[in-house]
């Protein structure tokens, strides 16, 4: 019965496609378009209705925030465009990974989405992956960098880099710029985040050659005093801190190291953006503050800069990697549901079960990364880089 009912699907697919004129062969690459939409174009009628959540309030709400200016934006600019309209809601789910996570879910869901461009954090985002593959409801986070979100669920795709992949990009980098440095780790370990990124960076150091001569732990409940690693990481000779946090307590331990004259090189990940905003954070602290990014806002490349300029012009603050992410999330849809063909009147589940099957065949141009790929396991495959805090903002080295 399974075989034929897969085969049945399938013959489904193949006449849906061709009525569409969609194709089962990989498209030519997608890239955003480079000249901004007029503020919050209303969609033509018949538009697919996307939905995202992610923490607007809370802590985390830097995040959250940028992810959902920066989806606006580009849903302005494909309803500009014509063709495929899109309709947008967001949900605040506070970075909760319990029921505040469902009820935003659920809240879209009742709302009528029929495919979601988040979570925004890994934690909300197991949680409700879990409820999403249940539904059959396509997921394509841009920022939920946890492997478990996408582990086992043929529904969820990532923008972003996983945790273990910044780790190995982050030993590649130190490898080949900072030769012969002396590593000092510290990393959450009650954090998926934190520990995920910290166990590969510490395999691929030890095999690029990386010296880690200290590594410290922290929990949430300690996130505030950083002396007692601190001192240990400097009485080890470390001149390097990698930091695979988030940048509320790499804020609290870049002023440590400063208040007990302790200056060794910072590198981050992508949990360190949004320093240069943290409010009572004196940002002369984070010069010279290495990242590993897939973004970089004074990139000269005119996708790049007409995604800032106009996120500038709107919300008066230059968008940081997550905002980026979310941007190329909504053109990464677009150019799913194109690929199969799909319609706004399909349901949640047929898109669902369309655009698992073409993610592996699309290949799109955005500002997170040229020729972006994706494996049917959820994996993006695009190149990381680093910037440095110069001056006040992000550069390339």
């Amino acid at each position: 019965m399974k075989k034929v009912l897969a085969f049945v699907l399938a013959v489904v697919m193949v006449f849906a496609l061709a009525a569409c004129g969609g194709s089962s062969s990989a498209p030519a690459a997608t890239q955003a378009p480079a000249a901004a939409a007029p503020a919050d174009a209303a969609p033509a009628a018949g538009a697919f209705k996307i939905g995202s959540q992610g923490p607007l309030t809370g802590g985390a709400a830097i995040y959250g925030t940028a992810v959902m200016n920066a989806i606006q934006i580009a849903v302005d600019e494909v309803n500009a465009m014509g063709g495929i309209q899109f309709e947008f809601q967001s949900q605040d789910d506070e970075a909760d990974s319990g029921d505040k996570a469902v009820n935003a879910y659920n809240n879209l869901m009742d709302w009528g989405m029929q495919v979601m461009v988040g979570t925004v954090t890994s934690g909300s985002g197991i949680t409700v992956a879990a409820q999403a593959y249940q539904d059959r409801t396509f997921m394509l986070t841009p920022s939920g960098s946890s492997v478990d979100l996408i582990a086992d669920k043929d529904n969820a795709f990532q923008v972003c880099f996983t945790d273990p992949n910044q780790g190995v990009g982050s030993a590649d980098y130190l490898a080949e710029n900072f030769a012969g440095a002396k590593v000092a780790v510290i990393y959450r370990n009650d954090d998926a985040y934190s520990q995920g990124i910290r166990d590969t960076f510490v395999a691929e150091a030890a095999v690029k050659g990386v010296e880690v001569v200290y590594e410290g732990t922290f929990t949430n409940d300690t996130a505030t005093d950083f002396t007692v690693q601190l001192t240990a990481a400097k009485d080890a000779g470390a001149d390097m801190l990698f930091l695979p946090i988030y940048y509320q307590p790499a804020a609290v331990i870049l002023t440590q190291a400063n208040q007990m004259g302790y200056a060794p090189t910072v590198f981050g990940v992508d949990g360190m953006d949004g320093i240069l905003t943290l409010e009572n954070f004196d940002t002369a602290l984070a010069e010279g503050v290495y990242l590993l990014t897939p973004f970089s806002a004074d990139a000269d490349d005119a996708r790049t800069q007409a995604f800032v300029a106009e996120y500038e012009k709107r919300y008066g603050e230059t968008p940081n990697q997550f905002a980026a992410d979310g941007y190329d999330g909504v053109f990464i849809v677009k150019a799913a549901l194109e690929a199969a063909g799909c319609t706004p009147d399909m349901s949640s589940t047929e898109i669902c079960e369309a655009l698992i099957q073409v993610m592996p065949t699309i290949s799109v141009d955005g500002i997170t990364g040229e020729g972006m790929t994706w494996a049917a396991t959820g994996e993006v495959s695009k190149a990381p880089m680093a910037v440095v805090i110069k001056d006040g903002v992000y550069v390339t080295p």
